[in-house]
């Protein structure tokens, strides 16, 4: 039996906080080890600048990271052990936040192709 797309049953805004959050983590201009558990600490969240916004090595607008300033969508994600939150300053994601599969990332992160 395949797998349940978005078993946590993530609202769409959650999803795109989390999508943000793992690119985020991707980059060590934001993203430090938390502990041996495979944690990885994301902070220094980058200010948008218009409509948009750089993560990591992409462009997100900023209509889809709203959930990046609303506490409401980090108690959630930290509920589902996706983060832990440290609102509004920074964001731990757990392994399972890390490896949770949002569908999102190729309609909300816009990568160059040069």
């Amino acid at each position: 039996m395949a797998s349940k797309k978005n078993p946590l049953n993530l609202n769409p805004l959650q999803l795109k906080t989390l999508t943000l959050l793992q690119e985020l983590a991707r980059s060590p201009n934001h993203a430090r080890p938390a502990d041996e558990s495979g944690a990885v600490i994301v902070e220094n969240l980058p200010q948008p600048h218009g409509d948009h916004f750089h993560v990591g090595e992409a462009v997100a607008m900023t209509k889809d990271a709203s959930g990046l300033g609303n506490v409401a969508v980090w108690v959630a994600l930290e509920r589902k052990g996706l983060i832990k939150s440290m609102f509004p300053l920074a964001a731990a994601l757990t392994p399972a936040g890390l490896a949770y599969e949002t569908g999102l990332a190729d309609q909300i992160l816009h990568r160059g192709h040069h």
